[in-house]
């Protein structure tokens, strides 16, 4: 089926909707897709890119430098 055709057949099934809960729901999806479509564009990354990205971080994590999920956490809790 092509994008049209279900484009089409959505619509009618949303015309039949009742529910004003439903209704929020579809919208908050909507929402939510514009906004993450509009953030950026999705360029996915070479393989070299995720070796080196691998490589940065086990080099960190030999460091020490990490940050404890308990921390993150705190940190966390403390903005509100």
């Amino acid at each position: 089926m092509d994008i049209q055709t279900r484009k089409i057949k959505f619509l009618q099934e949303f015309l039949k909707v009742q529910s004003e809960e439903v209704i929020a729901q579809l919208e908050d999806i909507l929402e939510i897709s514009y906004e993450y479509s509009d953030s950026e564009d999705f360029t996915p990354m070479s393989v070299e890119e995720f070796n080196e990205r691998i490589d940065t971080s086990m080099k960190d994590s030999e460091n020490g430098n990490l940050t404890e999920s308990s921390d993150l956490k705190s940190i966390i809790d403390s903005w509100k």
